[in-house]
């Protein structure tokens, strides 16, 4: 229990300080000191003036008056008998001392507020105005972002666009020369036809005329062009698989332009007032970029050039490819048309060889008939003159039997044997003349049968050509030999 009119000497003790060190700062405390005590973090401030009885107290040795220690720390009470040996702990000159202290450290406090006050407004202000400039700057460097990725998606869409279209017609002309070459099939089966029908020719009309050199011609042509529109659309094949790489590229390029357009248009209308506005502390260092404004130009420029080029190709492709179709269209059509002038021009002349061949077989049969007659009368003729030679021979017979001199060489002798030799001689001429007219109706017979199967060779040969000519009255138009149905 304490004394009343006594003072707790440890209330002058600041925090977290001793009170029984030996050594404590000076008690004088200058405006510099004041000033940065101020600054400080987490300073707190307090006076460092301590009376000069205060240090005398707290110099004592930390023990009782038994010699024991006193773990308190704290000064003995003075107890009132002892008030005459300490008639005062501050001075007059102490008080006045602490009170001009305290009023200069208040006054340099204050003014040091003062000038952290305006300066505060000022570095506000200005911090305000920075704000407000690099909220402006970025709102202005997203709308030129936006305005570029604006750009660079018109000229994607164009080029898109344009890439779409040639894809379409790339993708038409494969068809059209998948169409030609199935077209193609029927003719070349056809001329295939003619050929393996006109194998079936007899004798000498199995020939190689020029209905067959043009026929040959004419398949070599026909698998000559389906092998060039089978390559071209193949070579349209592989630039479809090229386009289709432009086009991919520039699709992906185009979704991210506008994903990229939708966040920064997004950002661009953020304010302060926005709602989806927070804190997201650290994203400014994360760097997750992968490309400069520079790389990100240059990549869309050459998904560009790169469609470009596909697309300029595909056009050089097409543009070749059409002129194919045409050239090829025109060469199996005059090819066409010159296998069936050879097709007419054979056919008139096994007709015409026909005619002529029956012409003469008539003509034949009917000096048959009179080759015949004439040895009808031939026979008749010798048969005629046997009798006259009978009687001249039995003449002459009987006229051997005339007696002695009777036999004479008289004219009749003579005569009768003129006659006999005459008549023989004329049996003779007409038998041999008689084995002439068979041997010639021989020949005639043997040629009758020849002209009749030359007359049938050529009617089968005729036959074969008109068949074929027929198989060939129906040839695709020059529109479905260049690819429309």
């Amino acid at each position: 229990m304490e004394f009343l009119g006594t003072t707790q000497l440890a209330s002058y003790c600041g925090p977290k300080k001793s009170c029984l060190l030996p050594d404590i700062a000076p008690t004088t405390t200058t405006t510099k000191d004041a000033y940065q005590a101020y600054y400080l973090p987490g300073y707190r401030h307090l006076s460092t003036w301590r009376p000069g009885l205060f240090r005398k107290v707290v110099s004592a040795p930390p023990s009782d008056d038994r010699g024991q220690f006193n773990p308190s720390r704290r000064p003995p009470t003075v107890l009132p008998e002892l008030c005459s040996s300490l008639h005062a702990r501050y001075s007059t000159r102490d008080w006045h001392h602490a009170n001009m202290v305290q009023l200069k450290g208040s006054e340099v406090s204050r003014c040091c507020a003062s000038r952290m006050n305006v300066d505060s407004v000022r570095l506000m202000k200005d911090k305000d105005q920075l704000t407000y400039q690099m909220q402006e700057d970025s709102q202005r460097n997203l709308g030129e972002r936006i305005s570029n990725i604006d750009y660079w998606q018109s000229e994607l869409t164009y080029e898109l666009e344009c890439l779409l279209k040639e894809n379409q017609a790339l993708e038409t002309m494969k068809k059209r020369l998948e169409c030609a070459v199935d077209e193609l099939q029927g003719p070349l089966k056809v001329a295939l036809e003619c050929l393996y029908h006109r194998e079936k020719r007899k004798g000498i009309d199995l020939v190689h005329d020029d209905v067959e050199k043009n026929l040959i011609k004419e398949t070599d042509v026909f698998k000559e062009s389906q092998e060039i529109l089978k390559k071209f659309a193949e070579k349209i094949s592989q630039q479809l698989g090229i386009n289709r790489d432009a086009q991919h590229a520039l699709e992906q390029d185009l979704s991210d332009k506008n994903s990229a357009h939708f966040i920064d248009e997004k950002c661009f209308n953020l304010r302060k007032t926005s709602d989806s506005i927070s804190f997201y502390y650290g994203v400014e260092k994360a760097d997750k970029t992968v490309s400069v404004p520079a790389t990100w130009a240059k990549f869309s420029e050459d998904n560009i050039r790169y469609s470009q080029h596909a697309r300029a190709n595909s056009i050089k492709l097409r543009e070749d490819a059409e002129v194919t179709l045409e050239s090829t269209s025109e060469e199996m059509w005059n090819q066409f048309n010159s296998t069936n002038l050879a097709f007419n021009k054979r056919i008139a002349q096994v007709a015409d060889a026909k005619n002529k061949l029956q012409t003469q077989l008539a003509r034949v049969l009917q000096e048959i008939f009179q080759t015949e007659d004439t040895i009808m009368l031939l026979e008749r003729s010798i048969k005629a003159k046997e009798y006259p030679l009978k009687v001249a021979q039995t003449r002459l017979e009987a006229r051997t039997k005339r007696p002695n001199i009777e036999l004479c060489r008289d004219a009749p002798q003579f005569q009768l044997v003129t006659e006999v030799y005459t008549i023989d001689d004329t049996i003779q001429t007409l038998k041999q003349r008689l084995q002439e007219a068979r041997d010639t109706l021989h020949v005639l017979m043997v040629n009758k049968s020849n002209l009749e199967h030359d007359i049938a060779v050529k009617a089968n040969s005729l036959y074969i050509d008109k068949k074929c000519m027929n198989m060939r009255n129906v040839f695709p138009s020059t529109p479905r030999l260049i690819g429309y149905t």
